[in-house]
């Protein structure tokens, strides 16, 4: 059965987002214990590119199949998991890449932060789904976590469109962004 991608964020209320974030069944990675390791001679290049043996998966299904797999360890180590291994995956930057996000309110008026990643994932930003801010002043960097330790880093266009988003509700404090009852910094810390 051919995969068909979710429709565009744009074209989805808040609940039609909570349910696509929801509805991917993944498998249970942390209840796997592998007890063999290997290396998958794979990598995910910075621009969200994934190669095996130096060749690039040029199939989105292979891709949203892989990243189902996907864990990062906390030596930061990322590996493609089923239940009887584990293999080294290379990861130049983050695993995923955030390539659209979307503005919405909840019932009380908070406002809620949908992204959608390169394997199609919706992800909503929230305490169990964070910000993070890395780099510099000059040349920061936003990561959104996604799960099982991996994170996606906002492409350039989706870093624009949380600015602007911080821009439009910035009240003369810190660029800052709130998602389900979270707030988030943009600046890097000095």
């Amino acid at each position: 059965m051919p995969y068909v991608p979710p429709p565009e964020l744009a074209a989805l209320s808040l609940a039609e987002l909570a349910e696509a974030a929801n509805a991917r069944r993944l498998p249970p990675l942390d209840q796997w214990t592998p007890e063999r390791t290997g290396d998958s001679e794979m990598r995910i290049a910075r621009d969200g590119t994934w190669f095996h043996q130096g060749g690039a998966i040029t199939r989105p299904a292979m891709v949203r199949a892989f990243s189902s797999l996907l864990a990062r360890d906390g030596d930061g180590q990322h590996w493609l998991m089923t239940p009887f291994e584990r293999l080294a995956i290379a990861v130049d930057d983050a695993a995923f890449l955030a390539t659209d996000v979307e503005v919405r309110q909840d019932a009380t008026g908070r406002p809620v932060l949908a992204f959608r990643l390169n394997s199609d994932d919706i992800v909503i930003a929230g305490p169990d789904h964070p910000l993070r801010i890395a780099g510099s002043a000059d040349v920061p960097a936003i990561y959104l976590a996604v799960r099982y330790g991996t994170e996606a880093r906002l492409n350039r266009s989706t870093y624009g469109q949380l600015v602007d988003h911080a821009l439009d509700r910035a009240d003369g404090g810190d660029l800052a962004v709130a998602s389900n009852g979270a707030t988030f910094v943009l600046a890097p810390a000095p």
